[in-house]
């Protein structure tokens, strides 16, 4: 085993003991790094890819605690962890109930004894400086979120530790925290919607592969069985080493191992990445089979062209929950019913730049719909874009309509090169050229 490879596998134990810690624990780079005897660095990178994967939470002021990994059907619940980060909040008391999650939020704009009456255990209510209230959202089994910046009572404080709920401060008034809170549940939705690898998976238990120490004659065997043209390539503890095609082994003897003739070090996948971004690299790549794997390259499953295709179609149909910004660009466009292929987009306010006019990014996702609309109507399937070119562009005022007008330039089975020509009423305000990679099963 190598040094990359014995690295590799701390970070894996890393995260696995991590995982295995109990919800709501404390844990720290000095204190991972002595359990797993480690250096401080390792231990520091590892609780990193530990927080991008949501097993723990870091708040300043406070540390970093294992909280619940949520599952994607309830991603849009908060812990209350993330809401002090939201807010950039003081944690007054009850530290201990930080990974628990909350089941919705109060507005406490009214008298107590109304207030009281929405206060249900696993709620978050935000209020002011009312002390009283305080007390009795947590005997009520709720958290508090003080705005205005003001502090809680020291008896509130010891209830809080008593309960393990949350009592946060934060120097922000009510409506902004909540609009801050409404924000981070509405990203949240829309995190939902993109299909990762880890939702179109064929696991392992289903993925035919082969052993590094195997023989040619094995792949033809294999390929018998299973119809399959292409093979990962383990070594004996599961690691990924390569990738074995029927290219790769089309007039070779029998006898000639496995080994020999694989792509070594293959493109692989993880299970967070989006299923668009392993299409483009399928696509950059010319590749119908890709290999995921888990922390220190254990193989985990395969993806195909065709899982990652039918996923990209299957998704467009399917509604969405929160709106992103190129659903808004794409809110306002409209075909021409008096030229062919071309797209109408009214320019809003939130399309423009600082200086009202339409900015750079929205032309962008204009031209991106445009190219795809054009595509679609001709059956050429999926795409991406390889490059794009914006070489003109004048000022578009906020509230004109504008008219893009695609031109195809070349075509063929892989890509498609494409001129665009934006009009505002008579005029031309901007021309851009986009390479795209086309996507066909």
């Amino acid at each position: 085993m190598g040094k990359g490879d014995d690295v590799a596998t701390k970070h894996e134990k890393i995260l696995q003991y991590i995982e295995s810690l109990p919800v709501g624990d404390k844990i720290s780079v000095r204190q991972v790094a002595k359990e797993m005897s480690v250096s401080e660095g390792t231990a520091y990178r590892a609780i990193k890819e530990a927080e991008n994967r949501k097993l723990v939470n870091t708040i300043e002021r406070v540390g970093t605690i294992r909280i619940e990994q949520k599952k994607k059907e309830n991603i849009e619940r908060l812990t209350f962890a993330e809401v002090v980060n939201i807010v950039d909040g003081q944690v007054l008391g009850g530290r201990n109930g930080l990974h628990k999650t909350l089941t919705k939020f109060v507005i406490g704009a009214m008298q107590m004894e109304d207030m009281m009456r929405y206060t249900d255990p696993g709620s978050l209510l935000i209020v002011g400086n009312r002390l009283k209230v305080h007390g009795n959202a947590i005997r009520a089994g709720a958290a508090v979120l003080i705005t205005g910046g003001f502090d809680a009572s020291d008896e509130v404080k010891k209830l809080a530790d008593e309960m393990e709920l949350p009592i946060i401060s934060t120097s922000y008034d009510t409506f902004t925290v909540a609009t801050m809170i409404n924000r981070a549940i509405y990203d949240q939705l829309i995190e939902k919607d993109i299909l990762l690898i880890e939702d179109i998976i064929v696991p392992i238990s289903q993925t035919a592969t082969l052993d590094a120490d195997d023989l040619v004659s094995d792949f033809h065997a294999r390929n018998k069985t299973t119809s399959h043209g292409a093979f990962p390539v383990t070594s004996g503890n599961g690691r990924l080493v390569g990738i074995v095609t029927a290219k790769d082994v089309i007039g070779m003897d029998g006898e000639v191992p496995i080994e020999r003739v694989m792509t070594p070090k293959p493109i692989s996948a993880g299970m967070k990445m989006s299923v668009a971004s392993a299409a483009h690299r399928m696509i950059w790549e010319g590749i119908d089979l890709m290999p995921v794997v888990s922390t220190g390259d254990r193989l985990v499953g395969v993806i195909s062209r065709q899982d990652v295709l039918k996923a990209l179609q299957v998704a467009q149909r399917q509604p969405h929950q929160g709106d992103t910004f190129e659903d808004l660009v794409r809110s306002q466009m409209e075909e021409d019913q008096e030229a062919e292929s071309t797209l109408l987009f009214t320019v809003t306010p939130r399309m423009t730049n600082p200086l009202g006019s339409l900015s750079h990014g929205a032309l962008t996702i204009m031209l991106s719909e445009a190219a795809d609309q054009f595509l679609k109507k001709r059956k050429r399937g999926e795409s991406v874009i390889e490059s794009m070119s914006v070489y003109f562009m004048k000022h578009v005022q906020l509230g004109s309509t504008v008219r893009i007008r695609p031109e195809l330039l070349d075509m063929s089975r892989h890509f498609a090169k494409m001129e665009f020509t934006v009009h505002s009423g008579d005029v031309i305000v901007g021309k851009a050229m986009m390479m795209l990679q086309v996507f066909e099963r």
